[in-house]
């Protein structure tokens, strides 16, 4: 899937459709949408109510008529002409401005590993949509090496994990290319899943989703050392507002639960890595990335695993796109190799 850094350095715009958050990065100017993937429609006159963040904030607190969609699952588009009245609405004027100056403008988007070709004909028909005449898939595990400052493009063994909100991918990367990766199927929303069925079965009480991610902020860092966090939401018996106090070191016990998917994942993959790259890992370790890199528990659980120092990125969640406007800004050098005579 992964093109040439020559033909990435004509593209002008770089995209990464995520499930939790869509950015898009424009060529000598950066990142100029950071917004959530999420759109808000009447499905009476199928009207566009609201998108990013304000249809986010919107997300169950809705009448019947509303519906808040999410036109990207797992990096891969699910609805292409929502995916594209969401972006078309998050670029506003400035991408629209700069695409009728170039009418051949060529496009970048990053791909999961291992995509089927349906999932990226959807990606290519959501730009080309917009006005793209040409697009260039990228995978993401590459895009964010590049973007956490890892070597990518030297015959040494790097290896990252990618952990998004649907899915987790597990790479070793060497010149340029991935040597051995894996797709787990856990992600931020189902640790956020094993948050809200923990307060559910031990605390009976439902909490909405907007209240996870804050929750598993305040058991992270410094303020993991809390013995108990007190929630608020409804009670699964009366139905009405209560507040609770939260043992935090149980609800750590429960999001563990999901993450030794993701060491099973790494496993695999150290399994299927030739002997010299695993022993250049035992020395530069394993880069978290991604938008639930920080999630409580996660780094110590690896290094517990596999004996090797973990490093998060500097902006885990927003890597994979920098990553790739820095190939198309020509910051990323190949490795040359001139053939021998023969």
């Amino acid at each position: 899937m992964t093109i040439s850094l020559t033909q990435l350095r004509r593209c002008s715009v770089a995209v990464d459709l995520g499930a939790a958050r869509t950015r898009v990065y424009l060529k000598n100017q950066g990142m100029i949408v950071d917004e959530p993937s999420v759109a808000a429609v009447n499905v009476r006159t199928g009207a566009l109510l609201a998108v990013g963040a304000q249809a986010e904030v919107m997300d169950g607190r809705t009448p019947d008529y509303i519906r808040v969609v999410h036109p990207i699952s797992g990096g891969t588009v699910v609805d292409i002409d929502m995916a594209q009245r969401l972006l078309r609405n998050l670029v506003g004027d400035k991408l629209r401005r700069t695409w009728r100056r170039k009418p051949s403008m060529r496009a970048a988007v990053c791909m999961p590993y291992g995509s089927e070709p349906l999932a990226q004909r959807a990606a290519v028909e959501t730009l080309t949509g917009l006005g793209a005449r040409r697009v260039e898939l990228v995978d993401t595990l590459i895009a964010a090496a590049v973007g956490c400052g890892l070597p990518v493009e030297q015959p040494e063994a790097t290896m990252i994990v990618m952990c998004g909100a649907g899915t987790t991918q597990v790479a070793v990367l060497s010149v340029g290319s991935i040597v051995a990766a894996e797709t787990v199927p856990v992600g931020g929303n189902t640790i956020d899943h094993a948050v809200i069925q923990h307060m559910r079965l031990h605390h009976e009480l439902m909490v909405p989703n907007q209240a996870v991610r804050p929750l598993q902020v305040m058991l992270s860092g410094d303020d993991a050392q809390a013995s108990s966090t007190e929630v608020h939401g409804r009670d699964v018996v009366s139905g009405l507002a209560r507040s609770v106090q939260v043992d935090t070191e149980r609800v750590l016990k429960a999001i563990t639960t999901p993450l030794t998917a993701i060491l099973d994942g790494i496993g695999t993959v150290l399994r299927n890595c030739p002997p010299d790259l695993v022993a250049d890992l035992a020395d530069c370790g394993i880069m978290l990335a991604g938008g639930s890199a920080l999630t409580p528990g996660l780094r110590a659980m690896i290094e517990q695993a596999t004996s090797m120092p973990v490093h998060v990125a500097d902006r885990p969640d927003t890597c994979a796109v920098h990553g790739l406007g820095a190939m198309l800004e020509g910051k990323v050098e190949p490795l040359h190799l001139d053939p021998l005579a023969p």
